[in-house]
This record gives structure tokens, sequence and C-alpha cells, in this order.
């Protein structure tokens, strides 16, 4: 049982450290919201993605939307984080050639999954869109890349894969889109949440409780050795009082049937005279 102390004290501290990444997170994006805008090439260049501590922050770029290179992200959920569907990802090519991907926002997923979603037109010509940068996406968030996915579909945004298909330099990472001038006529994806930057989650709960479980190990294990040792003890002195009684009765015993066995003098009687 005490072998578990040790394990405790890690998780403990495993979920301190949780904690701990949790509120640096929160301060990041807060301070990135606040932070002016910036032009998207400050921040990112292709083949090389934004700083942790650029992360979330307003970006401004300006160009043509590329539709006919437009993708969705599968699996995706809604505001609601309910319903399912896509994210649009739609290159935006600016004036030296290179893109940015930008992330429209969400559709919802058809009956057949296996065909292009119907996705709102972005506007057409010169656009100026601003929103937050973010990192490319990777496997190690618990989305894995598959292969074989119907066209246009794919599970990660990959600013690097993008730019092999593409043909051309994309920036790294991509724009999480939030206003667009000038502003689209039309119906558009439904626009990505800010992302949460107020909750820190119960780990600073989890590891008070670890390591409190872990201090209840040795105090329940000393309890448990004095009971198991109060209870032999009484068990000792209930078979030392019971050997005495026993004795005892065994010698009252012994003492009867020894008076029962000497023989009874012969009381005097008529038949008792001495002949003549």
């Amino acid at each position: 049982m005490l072998l578990l102390i040790p394990a405790m004290v890690r998780l403990g501290f495993w979920q301190l450290h949780r904690h701990e990444d949790r509120v640096a997170r929160n301060e990041l994006i807060a301070r990135s919201l606040d932070a002016p805008a910036v032009p998207v090439g400050e921040l990112t260049a292709p083949g090389r993605g934004p700083d942790d501590g650029d992360r979330y922050r307003t970006v401004r770029a300006t160009g043509v939307y590329d539709t006919d290179e437009e993708v969705v992200v599968r699996q995706r959920t809604g505001a609601d984080s309910r319903r399912i569907g896509y994210h649009v990802i739609t290159p935006l090519v600016r004036e030296d050639g290179t893109a940015v991907l930008v992330n429209r926002g969400w559709v919802p997923a058809g009956e057949d999954l296996t065909r292009f979603p119907e996705v709102p037109a972005p506007p057409s010509g010169e656009v100026t869109v601003t929103g937050r940068l973010m990192a490319d996406e990777s496997e190690g968030s618990g989305v894995r890349e598959k292969e074989g996915l119907p066209p246009r579909q794919v599970m990660l945004i990959d600013s690097d894969r993008m730019a092999e298909e593409l043909g051309r330099p994309v920036l790294g990472g991509y724009v999480a889109l939030e206003e667009t001038a000038p502003r689209p006529s039309g119906e558009q994806p439904e626009p990505l949440p800010e992302p949460d930057h107020s909750g820190i989650g119960a780990h600073l709960a989890y590891a008070f409780q670890w390591w409190l479980f872990a201090a209840a190990v040795p105090v329940g294990w000393a309890v448990l050795v004095r009971r198991e040792r109060r209870e032999r003890a009484e068990a000792a002195g209930r078979a030392d009082g019971g050997g005495g009684a026993e004795d005892a009765g065994g010698a009252a015993t012994a003492a009867g049937a020894a008076g029962s066995a000497v023989p009874a003098a012969p009381a005097a009687g008529r038949g008792d005279h001495p002949a003549h």
C-alpha cells in the first residue's frame, strides 16, 4: 500500500502542471485578443508558423480568395458543441503570390459525407480579412489524418500540406476569420466562437485530491496496524482466561472422583451381634 504514495504524489503534480498550463493559456489568449491587429506577415511566413506567444493574435491580410482550392475539415462541431459539420478553409492569395489559409467558419454536414458540402461562396474580388492567428493543427490534438478521404476533405489544418497541393508558398498556421471588408452580402459560414479563456477546469482540485490520498495512506495503514495488534492482544487475553477456568474445573472434577472412590464405614445394626 505504501508503494502507491509516490505514484499519487506524481499524479498530483501532473494535475498541477495541467492547471498551470491552462492558466497560462488563458492569460495568453486574453493578451492576444486585447493586442492591436497587425499584418499577418509580421507574425508568420511560408514554412514557419507563429511563435507560441503570437498565437491568437489579431491579424489582417488582403488578397483574393481561391475558391477552386477550398477544402473542408471533417468532424468539427458548431458553436453549440453538439452539431457535427465542417470548417471551411479557403486560401487567400496575396499580392506577392503567397497565400494565407482562412478558416471562414462552420457549415453543417449533409446526409452524404462522401460529397463536398454546400458552402456559401466567399466575397469575390480583393478583400481584407481580420481574424485570430492560429497554429497548424497536429495529430497530437487527438485527431489523426486519414488516407482515402473524399476529394477536398481533410482532417487537420496543415499549411505545409496545403502548400504542396496549391503549388505556391503558404504562410504557416491559419487565420480564424472574424471580419471581412467589404462585408459580404450573402449567407456565410457560421463564425467560429472566441476561444474560451475563462475556465480553468478542475485540475487544481484533482491535484489536492491526489495529495490528500497520498497523505491518508500512511495514516490508514497505521490505524489498521494498531487495530490488528489490539485484536490479537484481546484474543490472547481471552485464550489465557479460558484456560485457567478450565484447569480449575478439571481439578474439582478430579477431587470429586477421588472422594467417590473412598468406601463408606459400615453402620451398626441388629445383624451385627457376635455369635454365641
